[in-house]
């Protein structure tokens, strides 16, 4: 099996189950930037990361796990809905 580079935005999986996303790689440390599902983040080193054993993996459909939101947001929503708001990229900026 090929070894899996990183890139921004891909999905993998460790060994023990675990999802995390690549959110930032920094070439001048050479490290790479990650984001568990559970929100977590964590920095690995590029040099360790050929032996992770990671399988890259698509994004996961429940994207609510970085995002902490309890299964009651969803209260009367269809599968796949998102939240008041995130359709708007503006109702994101500070307003104070």
């Amino acid at each position: 099996m090929a070894m899996q580079y990183p890139n921004i935005g891909s999905w993998f999986r460790r060994p023990d189950g675990t999802l995390f996303e690549v959110v930032a790689i920094d070439e001048e440390d050479g490290t790479v930037e990650i984001q568990q599902f559970d929100g977590t983040i964590g920095e690995v080193d590029i040099e360790n990361w050929p032996r992770l054993l990671l399988v890259e993996v698509s994004a996961p459909e429940d994207w609510s796990g970085s995002v902490d939101m309890d299964p009651d947001d969803y209260v009367g929503r269809k599968a796949g809905d998102m939240p008041g708001g995130f359709h708007d990229p503006l109702a994101f900026l500070d307003k104070g």
